[in-house]
């Protein structure tokens, strides 16, 4: 209960200090803490503060902070995973944005404009990349200031820079419940697309309205802040917590839609509009635009630290100190276990412990005063949290003469890390205010060392056989004559582990529907090692993937994974992998070679005429702020030569949002549409979705241009991910958990 009141606490403080932190947190986020005649009495029971924040900034149709078709200096609460539609005019966007960094925003946008006529296409379809950085805060006089980059490597369709201010003002209440309003002025001057109306001067002469065809993918760096520039701005108005009035004077003249094609007509530069906040999430608005066009927007906001449903865990088992229970002298015998049958006793006393939490025990070793338990756990997301629930287990069940723990996570068959903690310490902590930081203090995190020759297994994991059945999506993105399909299906998967570290998988699919099969026909130059999609869609039953894989530590801070079989859709062989990752250490360097052949297109037990071998280099470094960089280089399946830089933020709870691009000395024109292979992937676990803990998740992997080149073969069982759950950076990060 006191843990429970200090976590309390510090959930106050910190909105609090939101308060103190300048005039545009107060504004926007601050919490509604304003008393009324009828609030209770200050130091009653009911006085607490009543903190309601309000929504977060709207964005505009390019899927950004802002009015209707022009940006505002606002951003999103950090981590915030925006998804959004808007339409008008014959022009649809999909737009994707990730608050990357309090300060820093980035957006990936699909674009499709009707009768637009250019290039042999009727509609035209396009992909963009936009990027945002807050060069200060607002505070009591300075508005809040934003430099964005819109549209900035591609065709350059819509592309344009620009720099933005905002100032927010509080309004009068309408009535005494709902409180103040808020009012936002912004103005800003665009070039590029926000440069085209209204210009007031030129900076390095012209440039082009629309580059248009070529293979895109390029930075236009040398178009950025150039050409004409004119003035926009606008006025939003937010009367409560759920409507929204915004009116905005647009610089895009919209050149190439009303003078090169006719896509609509732009009668004035004015624009207006009503947005409705339909929950926490949603927001949708409808919209008057250019004098002559109705559009609409659908925005949906997601934020790894608010799930969607409220964590429901049973609450830990209380730790009843030794001093309550432990009175007898046998109690203290430090000469034990005494035979192999009290050995069993003990150990599936353990078990049974965990069980109940839903972990699964590995091994045990015991002492007369130290145990090292070894165990699994398939639940939480958070390793610290098991952690902690394995402690409370082990204080439950062993003897008192027991002072020593040593708790070792284990994948795979192998031990990923070893946190020791004294029983005295968590005796002594669990109820201090200070708990996580003080548990943290007195544990040491080590390497996992070999397991004692005589320690005692489970009687119930070797050999273990399982099986599952679940559906299956599999999409396919941005084929000009339909952007968007999708096949589905159902697996059913086995898999079979004869001892620690081996394991044999395999996995039948069944497509049940869909139209993958009728993408369009590579036409790369390139060896088509992954463009032949639509040849490995025409089958409705297939065998996804059928291997054997081991995992083992061949010394100190080292892993080590062999894998043979059929790997993924289109490819199979062998693999072998090698990573040192000291447990204590932010780095991580690795090794992967692969001999594989591409897989007949019915993917059953055949295979082309194709071979290679593919292999890699890799550096990992844990970065602050949650982010991970990856940084791989060797030879891809077509046989280029290059590197691939990936940036992803993975947060404790198991959200992954992260991007990623790939440079080989394959040409821009060789590689084709895109010039080179980049993306962006997300992953959102079940338990954040379903309130229950899980560690499972729905992943996805965007390319706005699949090609050949730069691409890996998919083995599964890659050891970096699994292994820096339970070493000491991200245990460190989530020490909070420990009591949970």
């Amino acid at each position: 209960m006191i843990r429970r009141s200090f976590f309390t606490f510090r959930t106050t403080l910190g909105s609090a200090a939101v308060l103190v932190c300048g005039a545009s947190a107060t504004l926007a986020w601050g919490p509604d803490i304003t008393r009324t005649p009828h609030d209770p009495a200050p130091g009653s029971a009911e006085a607490a503060p009543r903190f309601k924040p309000l929504p977060p900034p709207a964005l505009n149709f390019y899927g950004s902070p802002g009015l209707l078709d022009t940006p505002s200096a606002e951003m999103l609460p950090d981590a915030t995973y925006a998804v959004s539609y808007s339409w008008f005019g014959g022009q649809s966007r999909y737009n994707i944005t990730f608050q990357a960094l309090p300060w820093l925003s980035t957006s990936f946008r699909y674009n499709g404009i009707r009768n637009l006529n250019l290039f042999g296409f009727s509609t035209y379809y396009d992909r963009g990349f936009d990027v945002r950085a807050r060069l200060w805060k607002e505070g009591k006089y300075l508005p809040e200031v934003t430099m964005g980059l819109q549209d900035f490597a591609g065709t350059g369709v819509y592309a344009a820079e620009y720099f933005v201010a905002t100032k927010r003002f509080q309004t009068p209440a309408l009535s005494r419940r709902s409180g103040p309003g808020l009012l936002k002025l912004s103005a800003g001057l665009g070039w590029g697309r926000l440069g085209s109306s209204g210009a007031i001067g030129n900076i390095g002469g012209q440039r082009p309205n629309f580059v248009g065809g070529g293979t895109g993918g390029q930075l236009s760096y040398d178009q950025w802040f150039r050409g004409d520039f004119a003035p926009f701005g606008g006025i939003e108005w937010q009367p409560n917590d759920r409507w929204s009035l915004k009116a905005e004077y647009s610089s895009d003249a919209y050149t190439t839609e009303t003078q090169v094609s006719d896509v609509f007509e732009r009668k004035s530069s004015l624009n207006f509009g009503a947005e409705y906040q339909y929950s926490n999430r949603t927001r949708l608005g409808a919209y008057y635009l250019y004098g002559s066009e109705v559009g609409f927007t659908a925005q949906f906001q997601l934020n790894p630290r608010q799930p969607m449903t409220p964590m429901l865990v049973p609450a830990a088992a209380p730790i009843l100190p030794r001093s309550e229970w432990a009175v007898g002298e046998n109690d203290w015998n430090q000469d034990w276990p005494q035979s192999s049958r009290q050995t069993t006793v003990f150990r599936d006393q353990a078990a049974a412990a965990l069980k109940k939490d839903g972990l699964i025990l590995e091994a045990i070793h015991f002492t007369g005063t130290e145990v090292e338990l070894r165990y699994r756990n398939p639940r939480y997301q958070s390793e610290m949290q098991a952690v902690g629930r394995v402690a409370r287990a082990m204080a439950a069940t062993l003897p008192a003469s027991v002072e020593t723990f040593r708790i070792t996570p284990v994948r795979n068959g192998v031990g990923l890390s070893t946190v020791t903690l004294r029983r005295s310490d968590l005796e002594a902590q669990e109820f201090n205010p200070q708990a996580s930081e003080a548990i943290l203090a007195v544990s040491a995190i080590s390497d996992a060392r070999p397991l004692a020759e005589d320690a005692v297994f489970s009687n119930e994991l070797y050999p273990a056989f399982s099986r599952s059945i679940s559906p299956y999506t599999k999409p396919s993105y941005f084929d000009p004559s339909r952007p968007f399909r999708l096949d589905i299906g159902v697996d059913l998967a086995a898999s079979y582990a004869p001892a620690p570290g081996w394991f044999i998988a395999g996995a039948l699919r069944q497509r049940l529907a869909g139209n993958v099969k009728r993408s369009r026909e590579s036409n790369s130059v390139l060896p088509h090692v992954r463009t032949d999609v639509a040849a490995y869609a025409q089958y409705g039953t297939t065998l996804e993937n059928l291997y054997v894989m081991r995992h083992w530590k061949p010394g100190r801070n080292l892993y080590a994974r062999a894998s043979a079989g059929l790997f993924e859709t289109m490819y199979g062989g062998i693999s072998g992998e090698v990573l040192w990752k000291p447990v204590n250490s932010k780095l991580a360097l690795g090794v992967e070679a692969n001999y594989v052949v591409q897989r007949d297109y019915d993917q059953r037990l055949g295979f082309r005429d194709y071979k290679t071998f593919t292999g890699h280099g890799s550096l990992y470094y844990q970065l602050g702020h949650d982010y991970h960089l990856q940084l791989d280089a060797g030879r891809y399946l077509a046989g280029d030569y290059g590197g691939t830089l990936s940036l992803d933020r993975i947060f404790s709870n198991g959200w992954v949002v992260g991007a990623f691009f790939t440079l080989t000395n394959v040409s821009a024109a060789d590689f084709g549409e895109g010039s080179f292979d980049k993306g962006f992937r997300f992953r959102i676990p079940l338990a954040w979705m379903l309130g229950k803990p899980n560690r499972r998740g729905y992943g996805l992997t965007i390319r706005p241009t699949q090609r050949d080149g730069g691409q890996r073969v998919s083995v599964p069982g890659r050891l970096y991910g699994s292994i820096r759950t339970a070493h000491r950076n991200s245990l460190q990060e989530q020490r909070a958990r420990f009591w949970e």
